[in-house]
């Protein structure tokens, strides 16, 4: 891995406290806190979702505007939205409260995302998706610890005191960020040359419409997240009910596969500097696939594992491709609207892969749904080979 800048090792630093904070609030002890106040089992469907929803909606647009007016501000604003709004948590007395105030919650992922990864794109070309792929890993360290810390913290806390520990420990995040260096966009330089917010708006979401490599990229994008979020939704139900396995061997799939993922995510980025982006997006989709179609067949705990861990590091060797694919799509000057035009389109896989995957299992068994989990990923896979030969042949 090449020297980083030390703002480099301040935006890991913050978000790792903020993602590790912010998936505590998550899983387990959001459902447990809406349950506690009288909501449905629908309803807490909904309070777990609806903070994706608002990541849908205003990526784009805060990337945009990151882009006119610099990173500096939206990212000092998603801190302070991760460290105050877990506060209010104490306040919520009925469902429709806590509804509510996810959406709002929201909005702090909504800026954080996109405006850490038009950081990390604008430090350079050159190995861009190693850098990618180690920056990743803070979020990934999140989704690791947070689900442990979480559940010790329920034994001695009521859910409600732990959103404010959760707000204590977001403050954390405001000490590296004191100490970053921000440069300035390039719409952010020309000052008095800018064209106005609107044309800037058509401008760059007409720039962002016809960068045909943007699409390719959120639609494979979309492809994986369809795929690992209707694992994630079903694999516990599966693991329980079909294959006899314990709920604590169901938890611990997750745990593996994440860890997995985190080790494997700077190998993938160099993978995919080395080789290309779509070799590294298709061999981690033949990964995927394959541990689907093991999936089914699983009796013990050790290929449990060992399906958790070929899930992990598939992701590992895909997302950091697909994050530098889009970097390399926009100009300078839309970096933050293309990556939030990739961030609200990973969204989208991640709502329609639960829907769409329990739809399948109302018609068919989990064997015959995983399989064609594998066929889908697979097809894709292929595709995107025959695209990566296709262009080899352009240029030669």
């Amino acid at each position: 891995m090449l020297k980083q800048p030390a703002s480099f090792w301040h935006l890991f630093g913050a978000d790792f406290i903020l993602r590790t904070a912010y998936q505590m609030g998550k899983t387990p002890v959001l459902p447990l806190f809406a349950a506690a106040i009288g909501a449905g089992q629908m309803l807490i469907g909904s309070i777990v979702a609806v903070s994706t929803v608002t990541g849908m909606l205003l990526k784009p647009l805060i990337g945009a505007l990151s882009d006119r007016w610099g990173r500096r501000l939206w990212l000092w604003l998603a801190v302070a939205l991760f460290a105050g709004t877990p506060f209010l948590y104490q306040l919520v007395t009925t469902p429709d409260e806590l509804f509510l105030l996810r959406l709002f919650h929201g909005t702090a992922t909504a800026i954080f995302g996109p405006v850490t990864l038009a950081y990390i794109i604008e430090m350079g070309r050159e190995e861009r998706a190693t850098r990618l792929g180690w920056f990743e890993m803070a979020r990934s360290g999140g989704y690791f610890f947070a689900p442990a810390i979480t559940g010790w913290l329920l034994t001695i806390l009521p859910p409600e005191q732990v959103f404010t520990i959760i707000g204590l420990l977001s403050c954390l995040a405001f000490v590296p960020i004191a100490f970053m260096k921000h440069g300035t966009t390039p719409l952010q330089a020309q000052r008095g040359q800018r064209p106005s917010l609107w044309r800037q708006f058509a401008s760059g979401f007409g720039h962002t419409a016809s960068r045909i490599e943007l699409w390719f990229a959120s639609s494979l994008e979309v492809t994986v997240y369809c795929v690992t979020y209707g694992l994630k939704a079903f694999l516990p139900i599966f693991a329980v009910q079909e294959a006899g396995f314990s709920v604590l061997a169901a938890g611990l799939f997750f745990t593996v596969q994440e860890a997995a993922h985190m080790l494997t995510r700077p190998v993938g980025g160099r993978l995919g500097d080395r080789s290309g982006y779509l070799p590294a997006i298709s061999g981690g989709m033949v990964v995927m696939g394959a541990a689907l179609l093991l999936l089914p067949a699983t009796t013990t705990g050790a290929e449990l594992v060992a399906v958790a861990v070929l899930s992990g590091i598939a992701q590992g060797l895909i997302f950091p491709s697909t994050v530098a694919l889009v970097g390399n799509a926009v100009s300078a000057s839309h970096t933050g609207l293309g990556l939030g035009v990739y961030g609200t389109m990973k969204n989208l896989g991640k709502v329609i892969g639960p829907v769409a995957t329990g739809g399948l299992l109302e018609l068919f068994t989990y064997g015959t749904v995983f399989r064609t989990l594998a066929g889908f990923i697979l097809t894709a896979a292929l595709l995107v080979l025959l695209t990566h030969r296709q262009r080899q042949r352009a240029y030669e």
